[in-house]
């Protein structure tokens, strides 16, 4: 387990919002069949806390309890499955993960219980990617992927606007005109913007990626901030040698300056810390003290100028 932990660090920022605030608002809706706020019996002389509720590990299943604790601590995430949204959505023939997801937030949220078995949901996923089922340790930045993934296809609707015409916009905007959108990429989708410039003519090319994640590399052995990392992530690189990309203009491969930035930031950013160095064959795990702020992460020096929000985040989980 504390290898898994040492290697593998998710930061998830919550973009201004207040998880109190949002849930006393909503909690109403709940209330028909579940008592806000349970007490059995036995501990009637200890208070129980909405959401404070431990995971029962399978076998090797912590880091699946780790990531559903932190998708669980999401407000608009939360917000979303308890009060029965998640139910218009479901697509008929790949339900079982949301509906499954849903049931163990509930018992999370709702439940009376200190401790609450995600077997459901694990048993569930495992249909689809039989690697979680093997009762060994995995990746959890992985596993957190494969969850978001499914949650989008489940959730999914399909949108198509048709105020514009292909003449009147951008050819790499048009790609979002046509989407397929779910409570997942309203909340985690973000896009990256890359400005790729031939250092031979000075042409200039941009290309556009969509990340739910962003994997930051650490610039320092001993300590650094997340900041550091994150201007290490963003800083300009020079693709020489190997790695020259083609000019269209020059019609031949060239050295290239690429850099990239912020075109649509996500209300919830995610980012996993590569805990690993690759020198050769051989890969060196780096125990580099991180130092992270739990309110306003300023993004702004990373977005683009055209799309510039001032986006600030405060921490909502690390595992």
């Amino acid at each position: 387990v504390e290898t898994a932990l040492f290697h593998l660090y998710v930061f998830c920022f919550l973009k201004m919002l207040s998880f109190l605030s949002m849930w006393h608002q909503h909690s109403t809706e709940c209330t028909d069949h579940y008592d806000p706020f349970p007490v059995n019996e036995a501990d009637e002389n200890r208070p129980h806390f909405q959401g404070v509720t431990g995971l029962r590990n399978l076998g090797n299943t912590c880091y699946m309890n780790a990531i559903l604790q932190c998708l669980c601590s999401i407000s608009p995430l939360v917000e979303y499955f308890l009060s029965g949204k998640y139910i218009t959505a479901l697509q008929k023939d790949c339900s079982e993960v949301a509906t499954a997801f849903a049931y163990v937030m509930t018992d999370m949220w709702l439940g009376d219980s200190d401790c609450v078995s995600p077997e459901i949901f694990w048993s569930a996923l495992g249909k689809l990617y039989p690697a979680f089922m093997k009762k060994t340790q995995q990746d959890a930045q992985e596993f957190l992927i494969y969850v978001l993934n499914e949650l989008h296809e489940t959730l999914k609707k399909y949108h198509r606007r048709r105020a514009y015409e292909k003449r009147s916009i951008p050819r790499f905007c048009r790609k979002m005109i046509a989407n397929e959108s779910s409570i997942i990429t309203r909340l985690f989708e973000g896009q990256l913007n890359y400005s790729i410039i031939c250092l031979k003519c000075e042409n200039c090319t941009y290309k556009n990626e969509v990340f739910t994640v962003l994997s930051l590399p650490i610039p320092s052995k001993y300590e650094c901030s997340l900041q550091d990392c994150l201007q290490c992530f963003f800083q300009q690189d020079t693709l020489t040698w190997n790695n020259q990309i083609y000019c269209s203009f020059c019609e031949t491969k060239q050295e290239t300056a690429v850099k990239a930035s912020i075109s649509k930031a996500p209300k919830i950013i995610v980012f996993h810390l590569k805990r690993f160095d690759i020198l050769g064959t051989m890969k060196r795990k780096l125990s580099t003290d991180i130092h992270y702020p739990l309110t306003n992460l300023d993004l702004t020096p990373y977005i683009c100028p055209v799309f510039r929000k001032h986006p600030k985040y405060n921490l909502c989980a690390v595992v």
